[in-house]
């Protein structure tokens, strides 16, 4: 049986080990977290708490590192003395790269960078993930079945993580957004907010589906809802004054500068 380990059990980290408890496939789970609290509270879900990032190192194979971006240098260095080529690290911390791993453990070890998203949290997480040269197919189907306990996951090559963020990782940010200029309208006109976000949402989720599912492209389907000299005309209208495209696209290019920028910073430590 493989055995992962997880180093920080927050809100992503703790998705993960929900999901793979109700997906049931095969794993024995050890965890590191300073909060123990945390800890004890994993241990319905057949986790099995370590004392330290070296003792979790020493028992796993594969280390699923799910700590702030900001201290995984710190943790990765402790494990100089204990990593080795046999682990396969799988990373969910926002920005980090394989070579980040790999410099800070000052090994050869295996790596799979995963951008995830917060709705993975309910389960219908949607997660982009790149392996380097050294994993193998199985180490990667094993990491892809991880991480797919709680959504989908789509492989992408390495060198485009720092462009998907803006796709998966920060885009719910930017649907929130969205979403919050119709309800705050809807409220304005005098309806209910709950009731206007309900079918927002359910709209939504709906046109998400006709995405996926229609065999339809987005031109297809803007079309299909816009008759001519219509009300839904009237307001693509009002948003193409507004360039909603080039923002969206805008938005997405800072985004993407902001990672680069970001593994500059964590080079340099």
């Amino acid at each position: 049986m493989k055995s992962l380990g997880f180093l920080g059990t927050g809100n992503m980290g703790g998705a993960i080990i929900k999901g793979i408890a109700k997906n049931g496939f095969e794993a024995e789970l050890f965890a590191y977290d300073k909060d123990t609290e945390k800890l004890e509270g994993l241990k319905k879900y057949g986790v099995k708490p370590c004392q330290s990032e070296i003792e979790l190192a020493e028992k796993c194979e594969y280390i699923l590192l799910a700590v702030k971006p900001q201290v995984l240098g710190d943790i990765l260095n402790k494990l100089k003395g204990t990593v080795c080529d046999r682990h396969v690290f799988i990373s969910i911390c926002a920005g980090i790269s394989s070579d980040f791993i790999k410099d800070h453990t000052g090994k050869a070890v295996r790596t799979v960078i995963v951008m995830p998203n917060t709705p993975a949290m309910l389960g219908a997480g949607a997660s982009a993930v790149a392996r380097d040269d050294i994993v193998n197919n199985e180490e990667f189907e094993f990491a892809k079945k991880v991480i797919g306990s709680c959504g989908i996951v789509r492989e992408i090559p390495m060198e485009k993580m720092k462009e998907i963020i803006c796709i998966n990782g920060s885009s719910p940010a930017f649907i929130y957004l969205f979403a919050k200029g119709f309800v705050d309208y809807a409220e304005e006109a005098g309806i209910d907010k709950d009731t206007a976000l309900e079918l927002f949402a359910h709209s939504l989720s709906g046109s998400a589906k006709m995405l996926t599912e229609s065999g339809m492209t987005v031109d297809e389907l803007i079309r299909q809802v816009s008759s001519p000299g219509g009300t839904t005309l009237a307001g693509i209208e009002k948003l193409n004054e507004g360039k909603l495209v080039e923002t969206v696209k805008g938005a997405c290019a800072a985004c993407t500068n902001r990672a680069y920028e970001l593994a500059g910073n964590h080079l340099k430590k």
